[in-house]
């Protein structure tokens, strides 16, 4: 299937704000992650929220527009790192987008048409906990959607996404990758937690027995559907804290606003990192 709407622009592929490799590129996956203490967590935490603030002071300023993406395997962590990043922010100005099933409406109508009412006005961001690519995703591998509709939404998402650009509108796509025993661990711990209930979902007990179908459609998205305009950021998330911070770090780092911290914005490349097709070549993503 091939990416339509990937236009070039002077001979060059224009990005969305600054969505080149940072760092090396290169995520070490298949290594241990190297653990947060709480305190570091804490202390970088709460001077990566003041920078939040910061930009969200700089987008009601400038009427800008911004939408983040959250994907991933359940339990890969989104909820708790949208709650990290919305938790001081304006909640007139930010809005968490988390879509329960289809209605029957919703599968009659154009299959973006349910998001494009939740997109931002000026001023506004937006923080969509799963998004269209649940298309590509749990639809593909449950047998929710037919093979036509699947390869329609292939081939038709990236000019959605490239509307939206030329809009002026910012898009920021985060994929959280967890191992196949983090995410068995999660899901048993989410079992015993009487204030985590509200998570379980009855498609829970088909994560793991459709493990592969699942890195399957994963990859198969990530390939079809990453480009230079609206790129996918590949976060290694089986530590929650490291992933937290350096997924909220590398948002910032992409963004322009006044008084940026730099230094402490810069994002480990070991966590975080512009998807390239080679990282599914050499086994840098949770098989």
């Amino acid at each position: 299937m091939g990416k339509k709407g990937d236009k070039k622009e002077n001979g060059t592929k224009k990005e969305n704000g600054k969505a080149g490799k940072l760092g090396n590129g290169k995520l070490a996956l298949s290594k241990p992650t190297i653990e947060m203490s709480k305190k570091e967590y804490e202390e970088t935490l709460y001077r990566l929220q003041i920078e939040l603030v910061k930009l969200q002071r700089h987008l009601i300023k400038s009427d800008d527009r911004i939408v983040v993406i959250f994907e991933g395997r359940d339990a890969a962590g989104k909820d708790g790192t949208i709650k990290r990043i919305t938790e001081h922010l304006s909640p007139r100005e930010t809005r968490v987008v988390a879509l329960g099933k289809p209605s029957d409406r919703d599968r009659s109508s154009w299959y973006f048409q349910r998001y494009v009412q939740y997109l931002p006005a000026a001023q506004e961001l937006v923080l969509f906990n799963r998004s269209w690519y649940n298309r590509a995703g749990v639809e593909r591998v449950m047998g929710f959607c037919t093979d036509h509709e699947y390869d329609e939404f292939m081939n038709s998402v990236l000019e959605f996404e490239h509307m939206l650009i030329r809009s002026g509108l910012k898009l920021f796509k985060y994929y959280l990758d967890i191992s196949k025993a983090e995410q068995e661990k999660r899901l048993e711990d989410r079992k015993k937690d009487p204030l985590a209930q509200w998570k379980i979902s009855a498609l829970d007990q088909y994560a793991l027995k459709k493990w592969d179908e699942y890195s399957l459609a994963r990859d198969k998205m990530l390939v079809h559907t990453h480009n230079l305009i609206t790129p996918w950021i590949i976060v290694h998330a089986s530590d929650k804290p490291s992933a937290r911070v350096n997924l909220i770090k590398d948002m910032l780092s992409r963004l322009e606003y006044e008084g940026k911290e730099e230094r402490l914005i810069l994002p480990d490349p070991q966590i975080v990192a512009t998807f390239e097709a080679s990282f599914i070549e050499e086994g840098l993503l949770a098989r």
